[in-house]
């Protein structure tokens, strides 16, 4: 190598945005943060919507703090999944992205099976059905807001429409796409079958594009505002999820991968979608990534339930940060209650401790009052939904036991949810890289300029680059009691 290559990630995610330049030698990535700021969604008129246009200028922040620094070789951008927005025929942004938790899509299975059979659209998608779906949200704005469709030309998913900001460049990355519930699996195309029987005109759809490929570069207009070069931009794994799972420092070819965050994703990478009867019954969910993979998971209510915790205290006055919370939760009494974390009763914004209070009175359970007992309750409850659904994953699989737990994300920043998930699981947990979006980002734009050859030596890279921790089982026959306790409570 002649240089060390320097490639911008844009990662957001559902309550923060980051702009880290990575550094590659040839051997190790190195991340260097350059611009952090805040991703909250803004209530307006009764509807809760990104602040994308506030994303917009932060990106373009981020770029210029990158550029002051040393020359730039390409960006990346990754994102939530399934949220998008909506361009008229002159390209224009028609309103800001709803977010996901918006209440408009609170009902819509109900109006979708009557216009699609459930066990056709799984068979054709392979994915998990739920309601936030993009699918279900264009119904949703189909039935209650027909104009706005009818203005609409063009519809570009969160890391699509970011990147369009930057480049003017319309097309839709394959493993976002796959978040829909709108891309036939196999073919790895977009259903106008479904498209038809959800009445969702096809005219909004551009074509898939997969990962890592060229966007394309900086506008001229976005570069003369600036003062940079025009960059180029690459279309990395757009979805979050697909590029902290490029970045599992996994050496074995079968493994099973936890992505922690806002979201947990539970699951395993395998070469084709798997979609048969256990699988349906499973809800279990095939997404697409990078070198055309997929990943076999299903979705959890993540972190997002201590994120929302941590709003609703300091609403009421305490400000404590997440650290405080971990250790409030340490010094809980251990196995006193448990919730299934994707109830939808803790699916909206609000105030989530009493959420969760309520629904322990209701089963009979002892009522967490402290906040170190209600943190102690999410966290034990998200431990025994993942032993659940690593079950399900390797019923559907057939196979009895994948190994280890490869934890990635933001979330193993709590080593004691690592442990309650060993422990839960009674598996061994290899905890890293946290950053693990930001270096899949980087990695598929390297393998995108031809610096590293494939996933696999990316990988390897990545495990030499990062200090990795690991999480030994303990106290077996109290999880088994535990794990007894809550499928009876959760009726499973």
């Amino acid at each position: 190598m002649e240089r060390e290559r320097r490639v911008l990630a844009f990662d957001f995610g559902a309550s923060s945005g980051r702009a880290i330049l990575g550094r590659f030698d040839g051997s190790v990535i190195r991340l260097q943060e350059i611009h952090r700021f805040a991703n909250e969604p803004v209530q307006a008129g009764g509807t809760l919507y990104w602040d994308v246009l506030r994303l917009l200028h932060e990106m373009k922040t981020g770029l210029l703090k990158a550029c002051q620094q040393g020359p730039v070789d390409s960006i990346g951008i990754d994102t939530w999944g399934v949220d998008f927005g909506l361009l008229d025929s002159q390209g224009v942004l028609l309103e800001n992205p709803v977010h996901y938790r918006d209440r408009r899509t609170v009902g819509i299975l109900d109006e979708a099976w009557k216009l699609i059979d459930r066990k056709k659209l799984y068979e054709i998608t392979g994915t998990q059905v739920m309601e936030i779906n993009t699918a279900f949200q264009l119904l949703a704005v189909a039935r209650q807001r027909p104009a706005l469709l009818q203005q609409a030309e063009t519809l570009l998913l969160m890391p699509d429409l970011l990147g369009y900001f930057l480049t003017g460049e319309r097309q839709t990355e394959y493993s976002i796409a796959s978040t829909t519930q709108l891309l036939d699996a196999v073919n790895r195309q977009w259903s106008e079958g479904i498209m038809e029987g959800l009445g969702l005109p096809r005219r909004l759809f551009t074509a898939i594009k997969p990962c890592p490929s060229r966007l394309g570069r900086l506008s001229e207009e976005v570069a003369a505002e600036l003062g940079v070069e025009r960059i180029p931009v690459i279309s990395v794994a757009g979805h979050d999820t697909q590029s902290a799972m490029a970045a599992v420092p996994a050496q074995e070819s079968s493994f099973i991968f936890l992505s922690c965050g806002t979201w947990s994703l539970l699951g395993t990478e395998l070469p084709a979608p798997l979609i048969d009867d256990a699988s349906k019954r499973c809800n279990m969910t095939n997404e697409g990534g990078a070198e055309q993979r997929i990943s076999f998971l299903k979705n959890i209510s993540g972190l997002w339930l201590v994120q929302e915790s941590r709003r609703q205290w300091r609403r009421e006055g305490q400000d404590f940060s997440f650290r405080q919370l971990e250790e409030l939760a340490q010094e809980a009494p251990q196995g006193q209650c448990f919730i299934d974390p994707d109830n939808p009763q803790f699916s909206t914004a609000g105030n989530i401790p009493d959420r969760i209070r309520c629904f322990c009175q209701q089963t009979g359970q002892r009522v967490p009052l402290t906040e170190g007992e209600v943190v102690r309750c999410i966290d034990e409850s998200l431990a025994l939904k993942y032993r659940h659904v690593l079950a399900e994953v390797e019923e559907c699989l057939g196979q009895k036991d994948l190994g280890r737990i490869h934890m990635v994300g933001g979330g193993i920043q709590s080593r004691l949810l690592c442990q309650l998930t060993a422990n839960a699981c009674q598996r061994q947990v290899q905890a890293g890289p946290v950053e693990a979006t930001v270096l899949g980002n980087i990695m598929l734009q390297l393998i995108a300029g031809g610096d590293i050859k494939n996933l696999q030596e990316g990988r390897s890279i990545i495990a030499r680059s990062e200090l990795l921790s690991m999480f030994q089982p303990q106290q077996e026959e109290e999880w088994q009691r535990a794990y007894a306790r809550w499928k009876e409570l959760m009726k499973c």
